[in-house]
């Protein structure tokens, strides 16, 4: 149902910005669902399914819904189920993802090595990320991860923010916002339960090693803003 589009009719309002409704697409006709919405909203409407979720102590999933164009990460989407009494999610499933992270870098005399890791079961070298939590700015989201995954605390480079947009997962769209971050030693105490392995490299290795567009285009951006830093 993520990501399907649905024709809607608003039945009740609970609170600024959720509704309960019914929507009908081509595979289901008058189901329930909450919707969601920073703007006015008809009484009949188009929407999309933004997110899935159970709740514990009830049977079933429930449909959440967005207008046409507005886009709804987990944070925000928990705050706004969070208005219902007597419920507590038990999972969700949101069409949107949004991971913050660094192009973490090491730089000395002699040469300047950037960071690698291999996230468990992962094929593919990339950076340090992690989903935002709420409450977090991006910049505190990449910190954090980039703490927790590495053991390193870093500084993030002025005016460096770069987005790299993908579908992981079939119609899941996925945010990643990278900084540059600058690291102090090249100690690593990578998390286990997250990283299986990490590599310091050059930057002409880390082209050669990472395999995505969007990452070596990141990978670019990173090198020209290092070599414009006066030390």
């Amino acid at each position: 149902m993520i990501a399907e589009n649905v024709r809607g009719t608003l039945f009740g309002s609970i609170a600024e910005g959720l509704y309960s409704a019914y929507v009908s697409s081509s595979g289901i006709s008058n189901r329930s669902a909450y919707v969601v919405t920073r703007k006015p909203i008809k009484e009949y409407f188009d929407g999309v399914v933004v997110a899935v979720t159970e709740f514990e102590g009830m049977k079933g999933e429930r449909l959440i819904v967005a207008q046409p164009g507005e886009v709804f990460y987990e944070p925000e989407l928990r705050r706004f189920i969070g208005k219902l009494t007597n419920v507590k999610i038990k999972s969700i499933r949101c069409l949107y993802e949004k991971s913050c992270g660094g192009i973490i870098f090491y730089k000395t005399k002699q040469n300047t090595k950037i960071l690698l890791v291999k996230n468990n079961n992962g094929r593919y070298w990339s950076f340090p990320k992690g989903h935002i939590e709420d409450g977090e700015t991006e910049q505190e989201t990449a910190i954090r991860e980039i703490k927790e995954e590495t053991g390193l605390d870093v500084t993030l480079v002025n005016n460096f923010r770069e987005i790299s947009e993908y579908c992981p997962f079939g119609k899941i769209r996925k945010r990643v916002v990278f900084f540059l971050a600058r690291a102090f030693t090249d100690n690593v105490k990578i998390q286990e339960e997250e990283i299986d392995s990490y590599i310091w490299v050059d930057l002409q290795q880390a082209r050669k090693m990472c395999t995505y567009d969007n990452d070596l285009r990141i990978i670019e951006k990173a090198e020209t803003t290092i070599h414009l830093m006066r030390n």
